[in-house]
């Protein structure tokens, strides 16, 4: 069983992993994921820095959870846990960090979770949600509209 201690101390040491080694094929394209959001069956975590979000906007609709908080592991278990009847899925800047959270996920046990592989910005696995037009909003705005209970009303 996956502990929120255990999953803290596997999310530090994922820097210390190639992003190619954690590589998993339940991906979504930023526009995939834009219409799952939409119908309301997906939940889209930012898992990117404060600094990122204020730099180029949040999608819209998408929860900011920094992934180098101390509290991440029990902030994500907590979205899972709290949503049964949604799909989760995560996006960073180029589908680096997502990629590697996604690895870790599969070596915990934890299934279900989706990556937004093509991240906010686009890179090589696509072109991205920016650059793809999807709407996008200020951080402030993102964090005033997140459910501060991790739940989905």
């Amino acid at each position: 069983m996956l502990t929120r201690r255990r999953f803290s101390f596997a999310l530090c040491a994922l820097s210390l992993i190639p992003v190619g080694a954690l590589a998993n094929s339940t991906t979504l394209t930023a526009q995939e994921a834009y219409s799952q959001m939409q119908s309301g069956e997906l939940i889209l975590i930012d898992v990117r820095t404060p600094q990122e979000w204020q730099e180029s906007g949040v999608a819209e609709g998408a929860w900011l959870l920094d992934m180098r908080e101390p509290d991440f592991g029990r902030w994500i278990m907590a979205v899972l846990e709290r949503n049964p009847n949604h799909q989760v899925a995560v996006i960073c800047r180029s589908g680096n960090r997502s990629g590697r959270l996604m690895g870790l996920f599969a070596q915990n046990g934890i299934d279900g979770t989706l990556d937004v592989t093509e991240g906010m910005l686009g890179g090589p696995r696509g072109k991205g949600w920016i650059p793809s037009g999807l709407p996008t909003v200020s951080a402030q705005t993102a964090f005033e509209a997140m459910p501060k209970d991790l739940t989905t009303k």
